[in-house]
């Protein structure tokens, strides 16, 4: 073997680009320096601006205990090598680098406030700096994370190798008429689980695995198999010759997850079924909570899994700042937001399964999408409810469900048991603080609108969605549709328990109304207050 090097002014190229390396590598760790020294700086100032007095007075007495605790604080960084880049990979080597030399430098300060009372100047002032430091490099971090991870993915190849490429021919000849329209699926190159079972098992897992079994025959030919986040690789299949989709991606890494599942229904036929996974909420919180040692784990969830993946994509403006880090990237879901798209998206969920901190379910075509152009995502929201002589009111309530939640309720009257008045019991639906809302009325508050509005009336029956409507007797609705719904229900007068008590109730309510109008209102007004005064019946 002959090694040929070739040397110019004495230098190999690797000397040349191993120095490049290095200079590139100190100027990024110098960056972060500078970034973090003016982080620790902006907080800093913040909190002495928040002091009643001027920075022409506290500035001169904090400035010398600053520079030492910036020193302290930049110095807790090298062991932890918070500033390291290159080697990080998961968010894990991001985040847990900043709160270890955070904790440290928290660690030495309160030690030399408390054990040795060295700096005699506002708590206020330490922690809060302190907190606010924590909280900004956080963010940073994450950041570099997405960066980082958006550049792996962008050089991954997003789709399922040969196949696509002849599913996208195919598609091409179908639409010029070269492909007759009765092609027999043999035709087609496809997947089948049995003949890929090794290379499902290595990128899910053997139990995964016997799930997708359970819905799927093993050796037909017309099951579709892809991983894929783009629905540009759906686009590319002909309708009608698959009857089962699976995808082995998160629907969580999906940009647009509604387009993609609206393109998998066209792909479908009625009754054909789709096969994906989500990593939902409560699984993420579990996991983050079991994974880190206390208190770095509730503030990890709260500030990176609460904060940022779920609220700040209901913002208005900090969701234009999400998806520009993100780019739509480990999307926070719950259950009721993932089974909730499905729905709206045509679907029904016939199984589900948590498998490996996975949440994998099977759904059925049912129907076309309802390509819902105004979904209610927000923290205010406007529901559809039947109102007089039959016609669709919006109301508008706090949120107290998962977004989507309100396309469930079919799938919850299956699941769940109506408990007593009326709502459904251990309804996954309502989230912890719309559980609070919920209450004390919080969440109806926003009803007094349609008060004004004219939609609804004080007094009267609870206006309903289409699908508990449906549950009424014939007779009750049509009564139910003669008069204007109301804000107070003469469900907090009678407190009926089950959903036939409920009808009875508002059955004798509204015979009662139709003979003394204002007389029974005030009636059911009265016994509505004494009942929510003294009895402190609630709503649930």
């Amino acid at each position: 073997m002959v090694l040929n090097v070739k040397f110019d002014s004495g230098k190999s190229d690797t000397d040349v680009k191993m120095k490049s390396f290095t200079i590139h590598l100190s100027r990024r760790v110098l960056m972060f320096y500078i970034v973090d020294v003016l982080i620790i700086t902006a907080s800093f100032f913040f909190f002495i601006w928040l002091k009643p007095a001027s920075l022409r007075v506290y500035l001169p007495y904090y400035f010398e205990p600053f520079i030492i605790f910036l020193g302290i604080w930049m110095a807790a960084s090298i062991p932890s090598k918070k500033y390291a880049y290159d080697d990080k990979k998961y968010l894990k080597d991001f985040i847990i680098p900043v709160l270890i030399s955070d904790s440290i430098a928290l660690g030495v300060i309160t030690v030399m406030i408390v054990g040795f009372n060295h700096f005699m100047y506002s708590r206020m002032i330490v922690f809060g700096t302190i907190l606010m430091s924590v909280s900004l490099e956080i963010i940073l971090f994450l950041l570099f994370y997405y960066h980082r991870k958006l550049d792996r993915d962008s050089e991954k190849i997003d789709s399922i190798d040969v196949f696509l490429h002849h599913m996208e021919t195919l598609a091409k000849t179908r639409e010029s008429e070269e492909l007759p329209a009765t092609a027999n699926i043999e035709n087609y190159p496809v997947f089948t689980l049995g003949k890929y079972q090794s290379e499902i098992i290595e990128e899910m897992n053997v139990e995964a695995y016997d799930f997708m079994c359970q819905h799927i025959d093993k050796t037909r030919n017309q099951t579709l198999m892809v991983s894929t986040t783009t629905r540009f690789n759906i686009r590319a299949v002909p309708a009608d010759v698959f009857n089962v989709i699976v995808n082995l991606k998160l629907i969580n890494d999906i940009r647009w997850v509604n387009k993609f599942i609206e393109t998998v229904n066209t792909k479908l036929p009625v009754g054909g079924l789709y096969i994906d996974c989500v990593e939902t909420n409560e699984i993420v919180k579990a996991r983050v909570l079991k994974n880190y040692p206390p208190v770095i784990n509730y503030t990890l969830y709260f500030l990176y899994h609460f904060m940022f993946r779920r609220v700040f994509p209901k913002l208005f403006i900090l969701k234009k700042v999400y998806f520009f880090v993100t780019r739509g990237f480990d999307r926070s879901l719950s259950k009721a937001e993932a089974f909730g798209r499905l729905y709206s998206c045509g679907f029904e969920v016939i199984a589900e399964q948590e498998i490996n901190n996975k949440l994998f379910f099977v759904a059925r075509k049912v129907t076309e999408p309802e390509f819902d152009m105004s979904p209610t995502y927000g923290p205010l929201i406007s529901l559809r409810r039947i109102g007089k002589n039959g016609k669709v009111i919006h109301v508008y309530k706090m949120r107290t469900m998962h977004p989507f939640a309100e396309y469930l309720q079919d799938y919850v009257y299956k699941h769940n048991d109506l408990q007593e008045g009326g709502k459904f019991k251990d309804d996954f639906r309502v989230s912890t603080l719309g559980k609070l809302m919920r209450k004390f009325w919080i969440d109806e508050l926003p009803m007094l609108f349609n008060l004004v509005k004219g939609d609804l009336k004080l007094v009267g029956v609870r206006p309903l969605s289409k699908h508990y409507f449906n549950l009424y007797t014939r007779e009750l609705k049509e009564k139910r549709t003669k008069h204007k719904p109301g804000l107070i229900p003469p469900f907090y007068a009678d407190m009926p328990k089950t959903l036939q008590e409920i009808m009875a109730s508002e059955m004798k309510y509204l015979n009662e109304y139709e003979r003394h109008p204002i007389l029974t209102d005030i009636k059911y007004l009265w016994k509505a207050f004494v009942n929510i005064a003294f009895r402190r019946a609630r709503s649930g």
